[in-house]
């Protein structure tokens, strides 16, 4: 009995709750012959799109920042590197390459801006990174009427002025990483390029980790004071991990657009950051500790429910009840891991 209780702890709750109930859709999924190969090739699909988004959740963690509410500010970025590639042209990987070249010195700027506005305000990172996240989308709204974009691709038909709301990536970067070296078994495709390149990413953040600078920053975030009192300047680490945060943030939404075959612009990054910060959370993740393995875990589960549960709601109940289920899911997480006197630990 004692050894079932260790295991529950570990696991956490809130991962048990959700893979048993994932479980059950597995299995009403198999009785109403919904395909599972088309259900698996889905959730490795979403689990690579979603992953890098998650991921860039991992640098503000580590560097005492708290979860980075304010994640729609490298999406932007992101936005902005993807548009430029369409401008001139860009396709495959060239564009997706050029893409990500033009959004990280752009995220650059702006996480080293931000992370200097967030020393100012320690203790309330979270609530003002959504006010800021929120203020970000509504002002790129201005900047997409305005933006001096040529190509047809991009402009309004009528007027040839403003940004489309959505832009297609069929004949740019769509579905670039997705398609490379892809293949099938059983009727499971794998999408290999966009997992590839979402490891890549997870290998790369946990070697800087490892770096004497990531170590340095780890400290800094896990200890303030005592990082203080050995030397340690703590708010240049903090806007190093904001920068780092940024970044990824801005190419996790040019790998997410790709295989989404569309950007968004306008309102759709304004809760961008809600799915990731649940899913890092359903990991294990907590508001000061976090693991790569919190991210790998947390986004393959809350993207196969997500994606199970569409068919199988859909059947059993009319209506779009898997949207339901997603707000019921990221939210009661989120409000879940932050309400804990253990300072938001979920595993």
């Amino acid at each position: 009995m004692e050894d079932i209780k260790k295991l529950i702890q570990r696991v956490g709750y809130p991962r048990l709750i959700i893979g048993g109930f994932l479980l059950i859709l597995c299995i009403f999924a198999a009785v109403l012959s919904i395909p599972m190969p088309a259900l698996i090739s889905d959730i490795l699909t979403r689990f690579g799109m979603n992953g890098i988004l998650v991921l860039a959740m991992v640098p503000a963690i580590q560097a005492g920042v708290g979860l980075n509410f304010a994640l729609p500010l490298g999406i932007v970025c992101g936005l902005v590197g993807a548009l430029v590639s369409i401008e001139f042209e860009l396709a495959g990987f060239a564009g997706l390459i050029v893409s990500i070249l033009i959004a990280i010195p752009l995220a650059t700027i702006v996480g080293y801006f931000y992370g200097l506005m967030l020393n100012r305000i320690k203790g309330q990172e979270m609530t003002v990174g959504n006010y800021v996240g929120f203020s970000a989308v509504s002002g790129m709204c201005i900047f997409w009427l305005l933006a001096p974009f040529k190509s047809p691709e991009l402009i309004w038909a009528v007027g040839g002025s403003g940004l489309r709301v959505t832009v297609s990536l069929e004949s740019s970067i769509g579905y670039v990483l997705d398609n490379f070296l892809t293949f099938n078994i059983a009727g499971i495709q794998i999408p290999t390029g966009l997992l590839l390149f979402f490891a890549l990413c997870c290998l790369v953040v946990w070697i800087f980790g490892r770096t004497k600078s990531g170590v340095i920053m780890r400290a800094a975030g896990a200890n303030e004071k005592f990082a203080t009192a050995t030397g340690i300047n703590v708010n240049k680490q903090r806007v190093i991990g904001v920068i780092l945060s940024t970044v990824l943030g801005a190419i996790g939404i040019i790998v997410y657009s790709q295989s989404f075959g569309f950007l968004q612009l306008y309102n759709a990054p304004l809760y961008s950051a809600m799915p990731a910060v649940a899913a890092v959370l359903i990991g294990g993740a907590s508001i000061n500790k976090v693991k790569i393995s919190h991210v790998i875990v947390g986004t393959f589960l809350f993207q196969a429910l997500l994606v199970v549960s569409l068919p199988v709601l859909n059947v059993l109940a009319e209506g779009n009840m898997s949207e339901v289920i997603r707000t019921i899911v990221q939210n009661g997480i989120i409000i879940y891991a932050l309400t804990r006197k253990t300072g938001g630990e979920v595993a």
